[in-house]
C-alpha cells in the first residue's frame, strides 16, 4: 500500500486531477456524451501522468541530494526505476488512448503530451521555461473539440485562452517555491524573473485569459462572463495590497493568482458555444 501511495503521489496528482477534471468538464460542456466523456478523462488523465512521473523520475538525484521527504523517490517510498516505468506507460497511452477519438485528435493529443514533456527535459531550468505551458495548454482544450464527431476545428479564442491561462499557471505554481526551487538548481523563466515579476507576469496572462474568454465566444457577452471578468479584474488589487500589508510569510498574491486561475477554469468550462 505504501508502494502504491508513493507511485500516485509521485504523479503529481493534485494538479494533474485539476487539469483532467476540467478538460473532462469541457468535454460535457461541449457536447461530448456517455463513452466519449469517459474517454476524454482517461486519455486526458494519460498525460498529465506521464509528465507528472517523467518529471519526479528525471529529478531524482536532485531530489535526494537536497533531501526533499515531500518526493517519494527521495524520501524511499518508492524506486525511482517503478516511476520510470509508470511514465512510460502512461506516455505510450496516450496515443492508444486518443485513438478511437479519430487521426487528427490522437495527433493533437500526442503533441501535446510530448511538448509537456519536454517541460521536463530539456527546457525546465531554461528562460522557455513557459512555453510548453503555453502550447500543451492550448492544445488540451483544441484535442477535446476535435474530438466531437465531424471533427470540427476548434476556434481560436478557446485555444489562446487555454495558452494563456497555462501560462499564467506555470508562474503562479512556483511563486510559494521560488527559494527551493533555485536551491535544487531549478532556473526557469519564474526564477529569473523573481517573485515580482512572476506575479506580474501571471497576473497578465490570468487576465488575458479572462478577457479572451469573456469575449471570444459567438454573440453577446453574458452577464455571468461580465461578473467574472470584473471580480478578477479586482481581486488582482486586493490581493496586492494585502501583501503589501501583510507580515510573515506573504501569499495574499499567490492566493489572488490563484483565484483568477480558478475564475477562468470556470469560465473555460461554462463556454459551451464553441462550435
Amino acid at each position: 500500500m505504501a508502494r502504491a501511495l508513493g507511485v500516485i503521489k509521485a504523479s503529481h496528482p493534485e494538479p494533474g486531477l485539476a487539469v483532467t477534471v476540467a478538460m473532462t468538464l469541457l468535454a460535457a460542456g461541449v457536447g461530448h456524451r456517455g463513452w466519449a466523456i469517459a474517454g476524454i478523462f482517461l486519455a486526458v488523465a494519460a498525460t498529465q501522468l506521464s509528465v507528472g512521473w517523467v518529471n519526479d523520475w528525471l529529478d531524482a538525484s536532485r531530489d535526494r541530494q537536497a533531501g526533499r521527504p515531500d518526493k517519494p523517490i527521495a524520501a524511499g517510498a518508492v524506486s525511482r526505476r517503478t516511476v520510470g516505468i509508470a511514465g512510460l506507460i502512461a506516455t505510450l497511452a496516450v496515443p492508444v488512448l486518443a485513438a478511437p477519438f479519430g487521426l487528427r485528435p490522437a495527433v493533437i493529443l500526442t503533441v501535446a503530451s510530448l511538448v509537456a514533456l519536454s517541460y521536463d527535459w530539456p527546457l525546465k531550468s531554461t528562460v522557455f521555461s513557459v512555453v510548453p505551458y503555453l502550447i500543451a495548454f492550448g492544445l488540451l482544450p483544441a484535442f477535446v473539440v476535435s474530438a466531437l464527431p465531424g471533427h470540427p476545428a476548434p476556434p481560436a479564442w478557446l485555444v489562446t485562452a487555454g495558452a494563456l491561462l497555462g501560462g499564467g499557471a506555470h508562474f503562479a505554481n512556483v511563486l510559494p517555491d521560488l527559494e527551493d526551487d533555485a536551491a535544487t538548481g531549478v532556473r526557469g523563466l519564474p526564477h529569473r524573473l523573481g517573485a515580482t515579476g512572476s506575479t506580474v507576469a501571471a497576473a497578465l496572462l490570468l487576465l488575458g485569459a479572462t478577457l479572451t474568454l469573456v469575449v471570444g465566444p459567438a454573440g453577446r457577452p453574458s452577464w455571468p462572463g461580465w461578473a467574472a471578468g470584473a471580480a478578477a479584474i479586482v481581486v488582482l488589487p486586493l490581493g496586492w495590497y494585502a501583501q503589501r500589508r501583510a507580515t510573515g510569510r506573504r501569499v495574499a498574491m499567490f492566493r489572488a493568482v490563484i483565484v483568477v486561475a480558478l475564475i477562468d477554469v470556470l469560465l473555460l468550462i461554462f463556454s459551451g458555444r464553441v462550435v
